[in-house]
């Protein structure tokens, strides 16, 4: 091949380089997702007394009355009805892990 002959070549192929560059940024523009929103988590669900009480009732039926109270008296309240709703999904926790030592 002559000198000229290689020059034309490597001409021809440096502009078919850049056209290549050009298609694959045109395509990696398009194919970039969309940004996703953000998925949220479902706000837990608001328990109320009935809940709590049906929980507190079984445990105390069980034979841990005695815990039941501790734990009512330990969210500062001598009843159940008299703790703040916004500990009844804490309390129900731990109503919930009284158990007989195994």
């Amino acid at each position: 091949m002559t000198k000229e002959a290689l020059a034309s070549l490597a001409t021809e192929l440096e502009t078919c380089g850049k056209t290549l560059m050009k298609i694959a940024e045109a395509l990696g523009a398009k194919e970039e997702p969309a940004a996703e929103p953000p998925k949220k988590e479902p706000a837990p669900k608001k328990l109320t007394l009935e809940e709590v009480r049906k929980v507190a009732a079984d445990k105390s039926r069980q034979g841990f009355t005695d815990e039941v109270r501790g734990l009512i008296q330990k969210y500062g309240a001598d009843r159940l009805s008299g703790i703040d709703a916004a500990q009844y999904c804490a309390l129900l926790k731990e109503l919930e892990a009284i158990s007989h030592a195994g």
